[in-house]
């Protein structure tokens, strides 16, 4: 074993094929308290494959002096064989980045994704963890369960507290981790700190991701969390990131689906408009079951205009005094739902509800913030906004008050986004519950 001692807890990586790839190569680096000792590096093994078995000569120590690693089991080897051997049908890896990687939403996800459940059964992947130095410990946990789990599509997992180091390259950037508000914190002071996290985010996402990433902001207030990302990322388009605002629609859904006594994949064309906070509405006015207008088969249209939005809001917080816990594994099924209706087309008809930049969009909402509006999919990735869309004088009216709420948030973080002296005037405190 080689022990390395390292000034910052360093960037690891984990490289995992699938045996049918016929080659995997690994180098894992782990933070450590020790003396330096003498470098002792890798061993090397290099093979060729037969139909059954494994022919390897003894492994050669080398010295590498630009690396000083400690390595565990199998993932001190590299594979080297004949390129024609290599097959030709693998489709290219798609790096996805989880900050917040050590957490409960997480720990859900990321089993999701090396599944295949979400890019596909043939679509490789390499999985970046961003976490801090409190949780680094805990990565390497992480890191653990998903090499034992062996996953075939799962190619790399890499860990790391430096954004920078952790985003070089990628696809994807799901940014859940955020710092839960505490006892006493005026929302203000969370829409501060939080959006410090989301702007040195920003412009690590700036200065080393594709400049094609998609990104999905999770941690909370996610709104202005996401405007707070995309202004400090100025290379990346503005449209390529979203809010999360998906468990939301799905709870609409589900509410709506109770309500009419149906199956809740009859339920359509449901979208939340404005801020994930207690000012977003839910609209049951374009919404369908089975085809047809929610008001024409739910005849209780008080209960739509009083009850359905409270019970979508108060959704969360239910849950918590049930049994404890927030709604760690709901929130990485909705993140799934949102990155398959980017990734595959938008059934004919319907539509799906993300919080996406304003500028330029159909409905008159002000621009220059992220709103949770209609989106449709042609399923590269990217996404267009719907504009058969009716409205009503209620469904204005809230929409106005969202509208202004997240007005008032650009206005906080005012020193964050390039446009000066932060002035909070916020109406009211609209955290949703279970989520502070």
């Amino acid at each position: 074993m080689a022990v390395a001692q390292l000034s910052t807890p360093p960037y690891t990586t984990t490289r995992l094929f699938h045996p049918s790839k016929l080659s995997f190569s690994a180098t894992h680096l782990r933070r450590l308290d020790f003396p330096p000792l003498s470098r002792t590096q890798n061993a090397r093994v290099s093979c060729s494959l037969a139909p059954n078995q494994v022919q390897a000569p003894a492994p050669t120590l080398t010295e590498d002096p630009k690396n000083k690693p400690e390595c565990y089991g199998v993932f001190c080897l590299t594979y080297d064989l004949k390129a024609e051997e290599e097959t030709k049908s693998w489709k290219k890896i798609i790096n996805i980045a989880v900050s917040g990687a050590a957490g409960m939403i997480s720990n859900h996800l990321l089993f999701k994704l090396a599944s295949g459940e979400v890019f596909g059964a043939d679509q490789p992947i390499a999985l970046k963890l961003l976490g801090s130095e409190r949780s680094f410990e805990a990565l390497e946990g992480v890191a653990m369960e998903l090499e034992d789990s062996l996953f075939p599509l799962l190619r790399e997992v890499s860990i790391g507290i430096d954004p920078y180091e952790v985003f070089r390259d990628v696809d994807w950037a799901l940014l859940i981790g955020a710092k839960p508000r505490g006892p006493g914190m005026e929302r203000a002071d969370l829409l501060d700190k939080n959006g410090q996290i989301f702007a040195e985010q920003g412009k690590a996402l700036n200065a080393v991701a594709s400049r094609n990433v998609k990104v999905i902001v999770v941690g909370n207030p996610c709104n202005t969390n996401a405007l707070i990302c995309l202004k400090n990322a100025p290379k990346i388009p503005a449209k390529n990131f979203h809010a999360l605002t998906r468990l939301d629609e799905n709870r609409a859904k589900c509410q709506l689906a109770l309500k009419a006594g149906v199956f809740y994949d009859k339920v359509s064309n449901v979208t939340i408009w404005g801020n994930h906070s207690t000012t977003q509405v839910p609209d049951f006015l374009n919404a369908k079951i089975d085809g047809l207008p929610v008001k024409e088969v739910i005849k209780d249209h008080k209960w739509l205009e009083e009850e359905f939005t409270h019970k979508v809001q108060t959704r969360g917080g239910a849950l918590i005094k049930k049994w404890g816990r927030s709604s760690a594994a709901s929130t990485s099924v909705s993140i799934v739902d949102a990155i398959k209706s980017l990734v595959n087309p938008t059934p004919e008809g319907d539509w799906f509800s993300s919080g996406v930049y304003t500028s330029g969009n159909p409905y008159g909402i002000a621009e220059d913030i992220v709103f949770s509006m209609p989106c449709r999919s042609k399923g590269d990735g990217d996404y267009e906004l719907v504009k058969e869309i009716k409205f009503d004088d209620y469904l204005l009216k809230r929409i106005t008050k969202s509208e202004a709420e997240l007005l008032a948030e650009k206005r906080c973080v005012g020193h964050l986004i390039g446009q000066g002296i932060a002035f909070c005037d916020l109406p009211e405190d609209t955290m949703l519950p279970g989520e502070m």
